[in-house]
């Protein structure tokens, strides 16, 4: 379910790709509904964002083999079939595995791209690259934590040393 109009914006006679496309089971991921989210404007070029986007559907995909496979199982041919509250009239799930790709591309594309956010900010240089080192670790916490959702898991890791 698009949450905003998709337009097609055509550099030299090539129409540019507004949807990365997912198995057919987990949802496609719209690319002006993630930028709109996730605050990224032009500076990530749309062939880094389909790639980083692509990157973290393969991980979050891969974080939900096990559970996807007991959906099949289950009868459930689309993760929109599962049975779930709904916020919005959009299942709970199909919320948090968004939420999980989103943070998980974005944390790829502040990694790879340092200083994509340092001019938004009104903050000192030190303090900016302070939180340009933290960001990227929150975006991987929120995909975590919203696939521990999915899985009906604690948000809480303990491992031993």
């Amino acid at each position: 379910m698009p949450f905003i109009p998709k337009t097609t914006i055509i550099t030299d006679g090539v129409p540019e790709q507004t949807v990365v496309h997912n198995d057919g089971w987990f949802p496609d991921i719209d690319l002006h509904h993630m930028r709109d989210a996730m605050r990224l404007d032009g500076t990530v070029t749309t062939p880094r964002l389909i790639q980083a986007v692509a990157e973290a559907i393969l991980h979050v995909n891969a974080e939900l083999d096990a559970w996807q496979d007991a959906q099949l199982d289950d009868g459930y041919i689309a993760l929109e079939a599962v049975p779930a509250k709904k916020v919005n009239q959009e299942s709970r799930l199909v919320i948090h595995y968004r939420r999980a790709v989103y943070s998980t591309a974005k944390a790829d594309l502040m990694e790879k791209y340092r200083d994509y956010d340092s001019t938004a900010s009104s903050l000192s240089n030190k303090k900016a690259t302070d939180n340009l080192d933290i960001g990227p670790g929150e975006q991987r916490r929120n995909a975590h934590w919203a696939i521990a959702d999915i899985l009906q898991r604690h948000h809480l890791t303990v491992e031993l040393i």
